[in-house]
């Protein structure tokens, strides 16, 4: 689990400023659906092997408390099916969140629990992945609350409109 959880972290982070690792492959943008897009390569998720991966992704529209320098902040969805994964849900910070604090995300009411390692959460039950893209799908508007190193409290608020589009997409995309 830390393997993957630290794999991931560098993921994210390569994708985030840009370019992966010198002699990867650049995510390719499949499509922009509203306030979510959805991006491609072919590469190592996990470690071992290459297939395709896929991810949709989007940065919050609100974050409080507004002085706080939040860096960048996102929340994506990976797939990469010949790689074991399905629907990873991972939400960044540009800071160390607090360890051993739960980051919470709330759809419209129903809630889900991730464990934090460094500045990056995944969801706590792996089970409930097909639950938080459903609710993702069904849903209007997230909201992520976390907690920094520092224990400044923070919440994240992230339209799902393009979502179903974008996941869809993605779902048809990385088979």
């Amino acid at each position: 689990m830390m393997k993957h959880a630290l794999l991931t972290t560098a993921f994210v982070l390569a994708t985030l400023s840009g370019a992966l690792a010198q002699g990867a492959a650049k995510p390719t943008l499949v499509g922009t659906f509203t306030d979510w897009t959805m991006w491609s390569y072919t590469g190592s998720y996990t470690g071992s092997g290459e297939g395709k991966i896929c991810y949709i992704y989007a940065e919050p529209s609100n974050m409080t408390p507004p002085k706080l320098d939040h860096g960048r902040v996102s929340f994506s969805i990976t797939s990469s099916p010949a790689q074991g994964v399905q629907n990873e849900a991972n939400f960044v910070t540009g800071y160390a969140l607090r360890e051993q604090t739960p980051v919470t995300v709330d759809i419209d009411g129903k809630k889900f629990t991730m464990f934090t390692q460094g500045d990056s959460a995944w969801l706590l039950d792996k089970s409930d992945e097909p639950q938080l893209l459903a609710a993702m799908k069904n849903g209007k508007k997230m909201v992520v609350s976390a907690q920094s190193r520092r224990g400044n409290k923070t919440t994240y608020n992230y339209s799902l409109s393009g979502v179903t589009a974008a996941a869809d997409t993605m779902i048809a995309e990385c088979q």
